[in-house]
């Protein structure tokens, strides 16, 4: 019996190189090339569909396409998380629950915290916000800190006020206020504002570009005086020093060496103390577009007090004199 090759095979036996074993030239596409023309079919494909004024990059052979119109327009997770903080510390979460419940996104709480948290606990349950008891090792892992006290929440971050409505709703008569320049430190930060809390600060000013920002960290140190001082975002600083002034306020740089006794100084009703950062000072600018240089007397021991131990000095003096 003699074979034959079926029809749908090509001839055996040798042929010419390049030429295709159906006859005629043709050359027959391997796997690859085939698998190269229909990627760049799907990609004409995809081409002719994308929205106008969208842009193609190409990343490892595969083809990305970013929307000019949504290129820069926040991920949605990400916004949310950046709306968010996590807070940690009994008085902390206790001074939103009694300020800003609403704010509150979840809680977490160690077994022991329950008897102390049933207000918070019955809102929650209330209001269908989640909360969980967890053990110790889950809140530290949660606050990033072992100073958690029990306690950790997700809220919603307050933002700060323009200057403008600040100074709108401003009542009349005695005033104090922080001007923090450079100050990045959260601890220091914290206990700030627990000393602008206590003595009765209206405001903690930050400048334009300031990247200070309420952190969990500096929330616990303030024991609650974060929920009670409102952060106040400045606008260009030639600007807002001419608002404050509008507003019968007389700014105070506050300097180690040079200065006026600020025990012996006679602090106007409405003051704006501009505190610098530790080691660098505040901007030389800034301190001579201040209308008093004020500092603090001591036994030359030490160079200077931490930034806010001299906050809580300066406070006191103010207080002194317009409590």
């Amino acid at each position: 019996m003699t074979h034959r090759d079926p029809p749908s095979r090509p001839p055996r036996g040798p042929r010419p190189p390049g030429e295709s074993p159906w006859g005629g030239g043709t050359h027959v596409r391997s796997r690859k090339e085939r698998f190269a023309d229909n990627t760049a079919n799907f990609r004409r494909e995809r081409a002719a569909h994308e929205p106008r004024g969208a842009e193609r990059h190409v990343h490892g052979g595969e083809p990305e396409f970013h929307d000019h119109d949504a290129e820069h327009a926040p991920h949605p997770a990400r916004e949310r998380r950046s709306a968010e903080m996590r807070l940690y510390g009994l008085n902390a979460i206790h001074a939103v629950f009694s300020r800003r419940p609403q704010a509150i996104r979840k809680l977490y709480l160690a077994e022991a915290r329950i008897p102390a948290l049933q207000p918070l606990l019955k809102w929650c349950v209330a209001n269908r916000v989640g909360y969980r008891v967890v053990d110790e090792l889950d809140l530290h892992k949660l606050a990033a800190s072992s100073h958690h006290e029990g306690v950790v929440a997700d809220v919603l971050r307050d933002e700060p006020l323009p200057l403008s409505t600040w100074l709108r709703d401003l009542p009349g008569g005695p005033q104090c206020a922080i001007w923090l320049d450079g100050v990045g430190n959260p601890h220091n930060f914290g206990a700030i504002l627990r000393s602008a809390a206590h003595f009765g600060v209206s405001a903690i000013l930050l400048p334009k570009h300031s990247n200070l920002a309420l952190s969990g960290a500096a929330a616990r140190v303030a024991e609650g005086g974060a929920e009670a001082v409102p952060l106040v975002r400045l606008g260009r600083e030639d600007n807002s020093i001419a608002q404050l002034r509008g507003a019968g306020f007389t700014l105070a740089a506050t300097v180690v060496k040079g200065g006026t006794d600020v025990f012996a100084a006679p602090l106007p009703q409405r003051t704006i103390y501009v505190l610098g950062a530790e080691g660098e000072g505040m901007d030389r600018e800034l301190a001579a577009a201040c209308d008093l240089r004020l500092s603090i007397p001591g036994t030359g021991l030490v160079e200077s007090l931490n930034v806010a131990a001299a906050a809580a000095v300066l406070l006191a003096a103010w207080k002194g004199k317009h409590g």
